[in-house]
């Protein structure tokens, strides 16, 4: 089987959209906990499980960055994290089953709102500084291109049949 480049853009575009529902998931699961869960305790609770890691490895780049922002998140508002964290899940997890489903309209409202995300986020970057910020904002840039990409493809493919 040759992979020519639309198979190529075609599969990086169903993985991009796969990870995209991914996170969504994980977004609403997030946002659940903090609409349930004290946000102090959701803290102790991260603290607890990465103890271990943390008393052998100080310096273990994903513990120390999780404990961090369970600290940062104590102390943050839980209902607007909650409902920014539910609203951002639910809406990329509608669009990515729409996406895989073909669902014409999708797209463009994917184009729309995963841009807006993408904006958003390049804000925060420049703001905040942070690489891996920079790095996700670059990403998902890269999913609106292929999702703009694919929703051409599928108009063309609709127009000649």
């Amino acid at each position: 089987m040759k992979l020519t480049r639309a198979k190529i853009l075609h599969l990086t575009f169903r993985i991009g959209i796969t990870l995209k529902g991914i996170d969504g998931v994980l977004e609403t699961i997030g946002g659940l906990l903090l609409w349930f869960v004290k946000p102090a305790a959701l803290s102790g609770l991260v603290h607890a499980f990465f103890l271990h890691d943390l008393s052998r490895d100080p310096h273990d780049f994903i513990a120390s960055h999780l404990v961090r922002a369970s600290d940062k998140l104590a102390t943050a508002d839980p209902l607007f994290a909650s409902v920014y964290l539910l609203s951002h899940g639910i809406v990329k997890i509608v669009l990515v089953v729409a996406l895989w489903f073909d669902q014409l309209w999708a797209y463009p409202m994917t184009i729309a709102i995963f841009g807006a995300f993408t904006a958003y986020e390049f804000y925060r970057f420049a703001h905040r500084h942070s690489h891996l910020l920079g790095v996700l904002s670059l990403l998902d840039a890269l999913v609106v291109l292929l999702t703009w990409n694919e929703y051409r493809q599928r108009r063309t493919e609709n127009h000649s049949s």
